[in-house]
């Protein structure tokens, strides 16, 4: 199920695409990780499923994962990953499976703010190819 939703922006229509993201109901950092998207422009649909069975159904590897998994233009975003990486993703079209920020760093987008003491740990983004490997595609407060 994929859906475009279109933006007036600088006086032209542009398709973006919507983010659908699986989550825990109960899951505070994911609903932090949704707003922050929704702050960025983009349109999300949430299902308060967990997301253990969504992230094997798309391929994204058990070690890459995170607590929330998202679709978005074919592609796959485990965990806290930045809306500024998904626009990037979405403007490069690399061969991959998608995006992951495994495990839930604090500092990343839904893991920051006054409740962790504004700590920024240092982490990185991964593209996760379609052999199941990955490589850097941006690293975080190193």
């Amino acid at each position: 199920m994929r859906g475009t939703l279109r933006v007036k922006a600088a006086g032209q229509a542009a398709a973006q695409p919507v983010v659908q993201v699986w989550k825990d109901p109960n899951c505070g950092c994911c609903h932090d990780w949704v707003e922050h998207l929704k702050a960025d422009g983009f349109a999300v649909q949430t299902f308060d499923t967990g997301n253990t069975a969504m992230r094997r159904r798309l391929q994204m590897p058990e070690r890459h994962g995170s607590c929330h998994t998202a679709l978005v233009g074919g592609y796959v975003i485990e965990g806290h990953v930045p809306a500024r990486e998904i626009r990037r993703l979405l403007a490069e079209k690399p061969q991959a499976i998608g995006l992951a920020v495994p495990g839930m760093p604090v500092g990343s987008p839904g893991m920051d703010g006054a409740v962790y003491g504004n700590r920024k740990d240092p982490h990185d983004v991964l593209l996760v190819l379609r052999d199941g490997n990955a490589r850097v595609f941006q690293s975080y407060f190193r």
